[in-house]
């Protein structure tokens, strides 16, 4: 058994396409999934860290310099 996934923007067109494909003979079967299209908390409060970093000097270098430090004994 073959299994195709079909995304389709309209729901006008969706709903049509599943009666087209329902009425096939040859179709076991047609399933109809919604996107989790929700965004997490977590994505939203992505922005609200904006500029926390503006007034550090970080560059590359000076994350390898602290990163490879050799510790004086």
């Amino acid at each position: 058994m073959e299994q195709l996934i079909v995304r389709v923007a309209d729901k006008e067109k969706a709903e049509m396409l599943l009666k087209i494909l329902s009425a096939l003979d040859f179709v076991n079967s047609v399933e109809v999934m919604e996107d989790q299209a929700n965004i997490s908390d977590d994505e939203q409060d992505f922005f609200s860290f904006a500029g926390l970093w503006e007034k550090r000097n970080v560059t590359t270098e000076s994350i390898r310099q602290e990163a490879w430090r050799e510790e004086v004994k």
